[in-house]
């Protein structure tokens, strides 16, 4: 199966990036919800570009769905950086909600007190839950929620009953996902809308990596004995096992692809994650190469075009 880089930015995210680089300067701190699932891939490269010195904390949201051990490595691993804490926690727990404020608190001792107050502003890409935490944080409904992308659609200021005041800025992605594996675990764990990439890949890429890393799990949930040799193997049992199969013994690819998706998601699998702090050390040099290439190759194609005008001149 290729892999293709995914292109996805609609104009109000086009509109919130704007709108986060003008706030920026006035905010104290930035909180950071990403997937505890793909705490890598769920990231977004723009506010590092634009953070620069501002404190972050990086809120590893859904953490009960995914691989608790991995998630601790993750932790360890984005805590590298002296500007950055790291918390795990899953909204259904309100009081590891509640233990942001207090992560904030402690990181900013110089802006309490009686005329101070710290300005804090919360980012992530849609459909990682960022609305939930809001309402929990402010003790009452302020955000719409909703298990489609990109729900939040403008940016708008909470005071919490902390004290501490709040911008919630909407979901967005980056321009162009750089990475393809980036991608594909975006798309794997609902992140982005399934229309982005063709359904039945994103479910054959989560084959492949649950294979790989998660063998017994499938076993135990789609009770065979067998070892897939391959995603498309993989399938063909879950069909078998679900009554997913067609007249001359082929099986529904899209009834399958759903019921792996659908089951991935909603934890039925049991807590996983889809990639682990070695995979995306690797893949950042990867990227930070390609990018590099790519920025060569605009360089050469301007002096090309360059001395081709020269020519005509």
């Amino acid at each position: 199966m290729s892999k293709a880089n995914i292109q996805w930015f609609p104009g109000h995210m086009h509109k919130a990036h704007k709108q986060i680089k003008e706030v920026l300067p006035q905010v104290d701190i930035i909180i950071e919800v990403v997937d505890a699932r793909i705490p890598y891939s769920s990231e977004n490269p723009l506010i590092g570009a634009i953070r620069e010195k501002t404190p972050c904390i990086k809120v590893l949201n859904k953490a009960d769905l995914a691989d608790p051990a991995i998630t601790e490595k993750w932790i360890e691993y984005l805590e590298q950086d002296q500007d950055i804490k790291a918390i795990s926690i899953t909204t259904s727990k309100p009081e590891q909600v509640h233990q942001i404020t207090k992560l904030c608190e402690q990181m900013l001792p110089h802006r309490l007190g009686q005329d101070k107050q710290i300005r804090a502003m919360i980012m992530g890409i849609p459909n990682v839950g960022k609305s939930t935490i809001i309402n929990i944080l402010a003790d009452r409904i302020i955000a719409k929620t909703g298990n489609e992308p990109a729900v939040t659609k403008n940016q708008q200021r909470i005071r919490l009953p902390s004290g501490i005041m709040l911008s919630d800025t909407p979901g967005f992605l980056w321009p162009k996902i750089e990475n393809a594996n980036s991608g594909y675990r975006l798309a794997v764990t609902g992140a982005i809308k399934d229309t982005a990439i063709e359904y039945e890949d994103i479910a054959y890429y989560a084959a492949e990596y649950l294979i790989e890393h998660y063998l017994p799990r499938l076993q135990q949930r789609y009770e065979f004995e067998d070892v897939p040799q391959s995603d498309h193997e993989l399938m063909e049992l879950i069909a078998k096992r679900r009554g997913a199969l067609r007249a001359g013994g082929h099986f529904d690819i899209y009834k399958v692809s759903t019921i792996l998706l659908n089951e991935l998601r909603s934890g039925a699998l049991g807590p996983l994650s889809i990639e682990t702090p070695e995979m995306a050390a690797v893949e950042k040099v990867e990227v930070a190469e390609l990018m590099a290439l790519q920025a060569e190759n605009k360089v050469e194609k301007k002096k090309s075009r360059r001395r081709k005008y020269n020519k005509r001149k």
